[in-house]
């Protein structure tokens, strides 16, 4: 059988910095370090010709088209780095990117976690305001995954889905509380949390909901102070079979969280986050879920993420990784 061509081997390197440089600078080259433009080139890299040096003329900083850049640091070519993320972008598994980029498993590994962790880093953090539905639930998520969290608990690793106990739980009992937060029509935040009690919560909804909103709830107590942190607070009571109301007599049920345990939980339901895989945390918007579409490969590079070329930020654990 013929050799097959490497993918790599068919992209430019010096088109790929030059598309980085575009997507990093697109009004001319900045200094990372004091954010000031009067930055002259200053040669190239060593072993790769397309990567520009440059030297600041006010604080004398050197650095690259990769500096402070989740790109920088690697010895693999940033061709790698844009067909990994185009890779991924249409959904290809580990073991296929190594496949194609005649890789080692570890490394690919390796580079889509940075990429993965770039990402989620830069993304601002969402602010929630208007209407405001909170609900949580509990899954049978343990501590898979969590090889230490397991021995800490003083049990065996387990094969087995676990039958959970009775009541609302808590991580330490390996029953751990997801709580939401969706604004309608709009943006949706989702949280694994140790648990669900005002101290926990209260924080989050302070940080996340703006003040003057309107919150949806049912009838559990940890609602209770909600005015007090700036917000109104409508609730409805299931454990009297109440599910919605209409308070202004428009004929619309306008006081609810259907919105949160339709879109949210039975997605959550569907994607079997009850397997312990990734339930600690999520926010995007919040859309109604269509019937899937076929899939249509982008164009190689578009998987580039503008946020992966922003100055790199200290790594923080994910919320709620059990």
């Amino acid at each position: 059988m013929a050799d097959l061509i490497k993918l790599t081997n068919l992209l430019d390197e010096a088109k790929c910095y030059e598309v980085i440089r575009q997507l990093r600078w697109p009004e001319g080259v900045v200094c990372p370090q004091c954010r000031g433009k009067g930055v002259v080139r200053n040669g190239h890299g060593e072993r790769e010709r397309s990567r520009q040096r440059y030297l600041c003329r006010t604080c004398k900083h050197r650095f690259d088209d990769l500096t402070g850049t989740v790109l920088a640091g690697h010895h693999q070519p940033v061709s790698t780095w844009v067909s990994c993320s185009y890779f991924m972008g249409v959904n290809l598994s580990n073991c296929q990117i190594a496949h194609e980029l005649d890789l080692c498993e570890s490394d690919v590994q390796a580079m889509t976690e940075a990429l993965r962790h770039g990402i989620v880093v830069k993304t601002p953090d969402v602010v929630l305001s208007g209407d405001v539905e909170f609900d949580q639930l509990y899954v049978i998520a343990g501590h898979k995954g969590n090889p230490a969290a397991v021995l800490a608990a003083g049990r065996q690793g387990r094969r087995n889905r676990l039958k959970g106990v009775r009541g609302r739980g808590t991580l330490a009992k390996e029953k751990p509380p997801i709580f939401g937060m969706i604004e309608r029509g709009g943006q949706v935040v989702i949280r694994m949390l140790p648990n669900v009690q005002q101290a926990t919560i209260h924080p989050i909804i302070e940080k996340t909901v703006a003040t003057g909103s309107t919150a949806y709830t049912d009838e559990y107590n940890i609602y209770a102070r909600l005015p007090g942190l700036g917000c109104g607070h409508k609730t409805v009571c299931h454990g009297r079979g109440e599910y919605a109301r209409d308070e202004d007599g428009d004929g619309f049920c306008e006081v609810h969280v259907n919105t949160i345990e339709i879109l949210c939980w039975r997605s959550m339901e569907k994607a079997a986050v009850d397997r312990g895989s990734r339930a600690g945390e999520h926010a995007g918007p919040s859309a109604p879920v269509k019937p899937r579409a076929p899939r249509r490969t982008p164009p190689l590079g578009q998987g580039l993420d503008r946020r992966l070329l922003g100055p790199a930020r200290a790594q923080h654990a994910i919320d709620g990784r059990s």
